[in-house]
């Protein structure tokens, strides 16, 4: 109660002296970020696509991480989860950092004749970040009912945008960037 008292009369003398706003106030989200980091997808249906690579990449304002697909992304779901777990046997999938972020894409890691289409020669290291920002560890959590998910441990838990992108050809990719800070 005392902290809000005193916050009420510092609001009610800088309005009575015209105290400028101090420059945090002022200052403009980080790099222009305004993603927020509650829970974003896309409810499309199943296709034929196959997930075929995952890669990452380090950029000024974010981290990047990037599920290369053959044929069309059609529908995803990502979300900051207390602990990812593994597609089929709901096994913990644990990853460094202080926030474990879920990323479940619609597309299996294997073709129609159950032949995989992605086989990462580490699982629980699939991208070496360890120079990024804000990633710690991309997990691979499995494939399972024409679904696939990844475990990416971030530093904490920051903001983050999901988008894809029509590649050349019949491939696309699903993108996922996580800020570096707020």
């Amino acid at each position: 109660m005392k902290r809000f008292l005193a916050w009420v009369l510092a609001v009610l003398l800088s309005a009575l002296f015209l105290v400028p706003a101090s420059p945090a106030a002022n200052a403009a989200p980080y790099c222009g970020i305004t993603w927020g980091s509650l829970a974003k997808r896309d409810s499309g249906s199943a296709t034929d696509a196959a997930l075929t690579g995952v890669r990452a990449g380090r950029h000024t304002c974010y981290d990047r991480l990037v599920l290369d697909v053959r044929g069309d992304v059609d529908g995803w779901d990502v979300r900051y989860v207390p602990l990812v777990h593994a597609e089929g046997s709901g096994k913990p999938v644990p990853v460094a950092g202080g926030a474990d972020l879920q990323v479940v894409v619609r597309v299996p890691a294997y073709n129609a004749s159950g032949r995989p289409t992605y086989t990462p020669a580490n699982p629980s290291r699939l991208v070496n970040v360890s120079s990024f920002s804000t990633f710690e560890q991309v997990a691979f959590a499995g494939s399972f009912e024409g679904q696939t998910t990844i475990a990416l441990g971030v530093r904490a838990r920051l903001p983050f945008r999901v988008f894809v992108l029509d590649g050349p050809g019949s491939g696309s990719r699903l993108v996922i960037d996580v800020a570096h800070r707020w």
